[in-house]
């Protein structure tokens, strides 16, 4: 049986327990939503300071040179590419998840001229169909966008399919594709695949080089704690970087960059996804962030992942029986990210409800609850005593008062 006392003992064992002093987190506050923010690192404060003051405030332009600004997307990429499995030189950090799904998916289709549909699921997160639907009418060519059930996709691959684009973790249920055996069912069709890493780096073990991954992206808000807005990332396999031939023809792309000539000639190897000037001072916080998983056992962080959603799904079972929960999601752990999800009639009020009593998660229309696991800094405490106050919001109708039911612009 689950008690306190237990969670106690299973964190004074925990060989992650050291890194939870590495992030700012309020007290009074128990934070389930590193899926969608990350909490501070401590250690990027100074480092924002530092760029801010120094290179900036004195060193000036001539920090583009002496504090190699110019080299960050490269080197904030180089680390990102640890925790995904992929080369240092297959990755960049650049742009937003969006820009870099857009530059992809266009690339993509230039790499199969002859095939027509970009395939997907009809759950896949919403902002990457945005996009696909927009790549494609940019293209102004014969082109369509295809959405299936998640079930469906390995039947639906074809002669004609150019590109499977799918997202590895489900944003509303937590259920994770098998990369490997996807990726492998696309290309034995010759289909590319595009993957949507936001919410796995950082959560669980990735190898995009050991399942043949074509092309991926993710975001660095997220379990990469970069900040809000922090730069994304976007992979492509070396194999594939000759032709890559990406839509937004920026001037950081541009094989010489400063001859200012004038017709474009894309750089080699991952330069060629940059666009426009980098965003420093928010590269320098992704980089700074990411320099607390030096060192880090991807599978450590998975095993505790798994440990901590698995408490808290059977804490909820146990302790918010009847009290209008249903679970969403794969039972089995293994097949499931870093969240656990629950639906309710009265969701986004539940949710105010809980965040008024210093439970952060989040609410995902029409009527989820997502409650997020970040290894680094969650203890098993924190899971129990995040379900009591669940509870207990539930047991006496908390959620049922006129400020819990206002929306607020982010929901």
């Amino acid at each position: 049986m689950d008690t306190r006392e237990i969670c106690a003992a299973l964190d004074r064992t925990d060989p992650l327990a050291g890194l939870r002093q590495e992030f700012v987190l309020p007290p009074g506050v128990i934070y389930l939503d590193g899926n969608s923010l990350g909490a501070l690192p401590r250690r990027v404060a100074a480092r924002v300071g530092r760029t801010l003051e120094q290179e900036w405030g004195q060193g000036l332009i001539r920090s583009w040179n002496a504090a190699d600004w110019i080299n960050l997307p490269a080197r904030v990429g180089a680390r990102i590419a640890r925790l995904i499995g992929a080369a240092p030189d297959e990755v960049v950090a650049t742009d937003s998840t969006s820009v870099n799904l857009f530059k992809l998916i266009v690339a993509a289709l230039r790499l199969r001229p002859d095939r027509h549909v970009v395939l997907s699921e009809r759950d896949n997160f919403p902002t990457g169909l945005y996009i696909a639907e927009g790549a494609l009418g940019a293209l102004g060519q014969d082109r369509r966008l295809r959405l299936v059930g998640r079930d469906e996709i390995g039947a639906a691959i074809d002669a004609d399919t150019a590109l499977v684009m799918l997202t590895q973790v489900d944003f509303r249920t937590g259920a994770l594709h098998d990369m490997a055996a996807l990726t492998r069912a696309a290309q034995a069709e010759g289909a590319l695949v595009l993957w949507d890493l936001s919410h796995s780096v950082g959560a669980l073990p990735v190898d995009l080089d050991g399942a043949g991954a074509d092309l991926a992206v993710g975001c660095g808000y997220k379990y990469l704690n970069g900040g809000p807005g922090a730069p994304a990332f976007a992979f492509a396999a070396s194999r594939h970087h000759a032709g890559l031939d990406q839509p937004l023809s920026g001037w950081l792309g541009h094989a010489r960059p400063f001859d200012f000539a004038p017709g474009y000639v894309p750089a080699e190897g991952m330069a060629r996804l940059q666009c426009g000037t980098p965003p420093v001072l928010s590269l320098a916080a992704l980089d700074e962030a990411l320099a607390l998983w030096n060192g880090i056992d991807m599978m450590a962080v998975r095993t505790k992942s798994m440990a901590l959603g698995e408490l808290f799904r059977r804490l909820v079972a146990a302790r918010c029986a009847g009290l209008g929960l249903d679970f969403v999601g794969p039972a089995d752990p293994d097949r499931r990210g870093s969240q656990v999800s629950f639906r309710h009639a009265e969701g986004y009020a539940v949710m105010q409800a809980l965040i008024a009593r210093g439970v952060i998660g989040d609410f995902r229309a029409p009527d989820l609850l997502r409650f997020g696991f970040a290894p680094l800094y969650l203890r098993h405490v924190d899971v129990w005593d995040a379900v009591e106050h669940l509870r207990a919001v539930l047991a006496a109708r908390e959620w049922d008062r006129p400020v819990h039911r206002r929306r607020a612009a982010v929901t």
